[in-house]
């Protein structure tokens, strides 16, 4: 048997080289898309396909924020049955709740009912929609200055959003940002909402509207 020739080895040691770079291509670009798909989140919907799933009504709610109302918390003093000791919409505020009713009414959004936080700011801003009568839900009240009912108050605005996957339109909560906060970990503007729908017993986050 003849000795391989110098010229015979080199050629071998690249074909070598040559497969080994591109199984190492290969490897690499196999990990990146495998690291991509594992750590990408769902992605909320965007606002003309939130307006459009809305548009089919069923079992949809949207948790809103009250429109503007300068300040935060409220004054000393407050009474729940008196709008004088409370922080009050604005008149922006009040403009503001007003375009809000409309977009919805201009997109043909069927609702099926309107539930409000007992504050004045709410309550205004629920009226002001024009959607439908208003009816005030306690646990939509503010826990802002009293977290104690703040787990038995979501509580009951989950298990409202669960019951509601079978109505007829879209359920509209008008409430305030830190009851918005614990049950989706948003954080809204004045006047933003934010789309749920429960899956079973679950609430899942279908995006977020913001003012218009």
């Amino acid at each position: 048997m003849q000795p391989k020739k110098p010229t015979d080895i080199k050629r071998v040691l690249l074909i070598l080289a040559i497969s080994a770079v591109a199984w190492w291509g290969t490897a690499c670009v196999t990990r990146s898309q495998g690291d991509r798909s594992s750590a990408a989140p769902a992605r909320p919907a965007q606002t003309p396909s939130l307006w459009t799933q809305l548009q089919q009504g069923d079992g949809y709610v949207v948790v809103m924020r009250h429109a503007l109302a300068p300040g935060v918390g409220d004054p000393d003093g407050f009474r729940l049955n008196d709008c004088s000791t409370q922080r009050n919409l604005s008149a922006a505020g009040r403009q503001q709740a007003i375009r809000i009713g409309k977009a919805f009414r201009d997109r043909n959004i069927p609702i099926a009912s309107v539930r409000s936080s007992q504050w004045c700011r709410c309550m205004e801003t629920a009226k002001l929609l024009n959607l439908k009568p208003v009816e005030a839900f306690p646990p939509l009240n503010s826990f802002f200055n009293n977290a104690s009912t703040k787990a038995q108050q979501t509580e009951a605005v989950r298990r409202l959003i669960v019951a509601s996957r079978t109505a007829q339109g879209v359920t509209i909560l008008v409430t305030h940002q830190v009851n918005i906060t614990a049950l989706t970990n948003a954080v809204p503007a004045s006047g933003e909402s934010v789309v749920l729908r429960a899956k079973g017993q679950t609430v899942e986050v279908i995006g977020q509207l913001p003012t218009p």
